[in-house]
């Protein structure tokens, strides 16, 4: 760990703090690529949707709904969406595998009439962000209601994988057959939507593992491992077959999880008590050592020395791959912890000066309602311009072909309409950024000189717009792996 980089930082909290002032260390600039991400939660409508798909007018406003969170989202610089996509044994799109969930009409396996996903895609895409499926992994329904589901429900279909644990059904991790169910529900989402990544929550054992009743499946299926290696093991290999099933059929997907916030103790700092590694038998850095996880949103809801040495441990065992740290900011709210805003603006701060690559925020609602301030404070200062997700060359380093502008013209008078040659790489469309300058060439190597980015290959914009007026622009193709190509100038 630097320790030195650390202290100085820490040092300068410490002084703020007594001061009892915001932090004055400005933050690093933002850099030309970041993962901005946020959860959007629809377990129980705490996010999305509050609305009632029962009727047309309900689903209407439940569409309204997302358009007006992703377009708040979309201004204070978010590029990445997890939106919740498996709850608790049950979905929010028309699966084959598994019922609808009760958040998007009150009943349990309900349709709603439309497709939630695919509208969330369209529109997610429509904004130039990612969106990545969240898929809740071992936690099912509580016993109470687990009758309620209907007859595709887990407790019907599959009643053999489930066990009872506290007030809950969970999935057994150590049955050969979960890890094979859960690639199945991967499988249906990759393959029928255009996600640009599968998210894992709680992909680990549950809190009281010890009393986690699989005994009887440690004496079938143990061998003469020790039972925490074995659970770590069969965690590992549920992500192993749903990297290797997923992968195959669409590479380019981001496949990333949010393990717990401390991965083990690190040196000088305990996790006490609460690891991924020990306590969950979550061995979430193995998997990016072993390349079967493009990028961790480790929950580091966490202060002070619970936070930072934590953080920076992540960063050092990345092996290359994306670290963008959970930040929880519902903590913020009065009713939960009512933490002073300096701890989550010195937090961000930190991130972004050791290097990490993005930031993750729990949860949606809590960023949009502008919680003591933290979306005026991205809108404004921490995300000044958009950003690029980082590329993942480990997949793929190939450059698209640069954009060949097809047309250029003035439309009313006061906007000018430029298009391009669509760019596709295997087959697959890519996205385009687009660059401003008052210099020429444009330099797209400037994070400031990045103006938007877009699915479509055309862009319109007001020749008397007060960011735009008398720039020169330029445009660039990214593939699906956020590779971009050269800039091609727009005349």
């Amino acid at each position: 760990m630097n320790y030195r980089k650390t202290f100085i930082f820490l040092f300068f909290m410490a002084v703020s703090a007594v001061r009892g002032q915001e932090l004055f260390i400005p933050a690093e600039p933002a850099p030309k690529r970041e993962v901005r991400a946020v959860w959007l939660t629809t377990l129980n409508g705490l996010d999305w949707p509050k609305a009632k798909a029962t009727n047309e007018a309900g689903r209407s406003q439940q569409k309204q709904e997302l358009c007006q969170i992703l377009d708040q989202l979309q201004r204070c610089g978010i590029n990445t969406v997890l939106l919740q996509t498996r709850i608790r044994g049950a979905v929010i799109y028309p699966s084959q595998i598994e019922p609808w969930d009760v958040a998007l009409t009150g009943i349990y396996d309900k349709d709603p009439g439309y497709d939630p996903l695919q509208f969330a895609i369209e529109e997610t895409h429509r904004r130039g962000m990612e969106l990545h499926a969240w898929v809740v992994t071992i936690p099912c329904f509580k016993i109470a209601v687990a009758r309620k589901i209907g007859k595709k429900s887990l407790l019907s279909v599959h009643p053999n994988m489930l066990r009872k644990h506290q007030d809950s059904y969970y999935l057994d991790p150590g049955l050969p057959e979960t890890a094979d169910y859960l690639s199945r529900i991967c499988q249906e989402i990759v393959r029928r939507y255009d996600v640009d990544g599968i998210h894992f929550d709680y992909i680990r054992y549950p809190e009281g593992a010890t009393a986690f009743p699989d005994g009887t499946t440690f004496k079938k299926y143990g061998g003469k491992m020790k039972k925490d290696d074995w659970r770590r093991e069969n965690i590992t290999r549920i992500v192993r077959k749903i990297h290797a099933d997923v992968k195959a059929l669409k590479p380019w997907i981001r496949l990333s999880c949010s393990p717990v916030g401390k991965y083990r103790d690190v040196s000088r700092f305990s996790a006490r008590g609460w690891a991924a590694y020990t306590t969950v038998h979550q061995d979430a850095q193995g998997w990016l050592r072993d390349g079967i996880m493009d990028m961790l949103c480790p929950m580091m809801y966490f202060e002070g020395d619970h936070f930072y040495p934590f953080a920076a441990d992540w960063q050092e065992q990345s092996y290359g791959r994306t670290i963008a740290p959970g930040l929880g900011i519902y903590f913020l709210h009065p009713k939960e912890r009512d933490w002073e805003w300096g701890i989550v603006q010195r937090e961000l701060c930190y991130l972004r000066q050791q290097g990490l690559q993005g930031q993750a925020y729990f949860r949606s609602r809590f960023l949009t309602d502008n919680t003591k301030g933290i979306y005026d404070y991205l809108r404004q200062v921490f995300y000044p311009h958009p950003a690029l997700l980082p590329a993942m060359t480990w997949q793929s380093e190939k450059q698209p072909d640069a954009p060949q502008i097809t047309e250029q013209k003035r439309v009313d008078g006061t906007n000018e309409y430029i298009a391009w040659k669509a760019v596709e790489v295997d087959g697959q469309p890519c996205r385009y950024a687009i660059y401003a300058s008052r210099e020429t060439p444009v330099d797209t190597g400037k994070p400031e000189n990045l103006v938007t980015v877009t699915w479509k290959p055309e862009y319109t914009y007001s020749l008397l717009s007060s960011t735009l007026y008398g720039l020169h622009l330029a445009v660039t193709a990214l593939d699906r792996y956020w590779n971009e190509s050269l800039a091609t100038a727009v005349p």
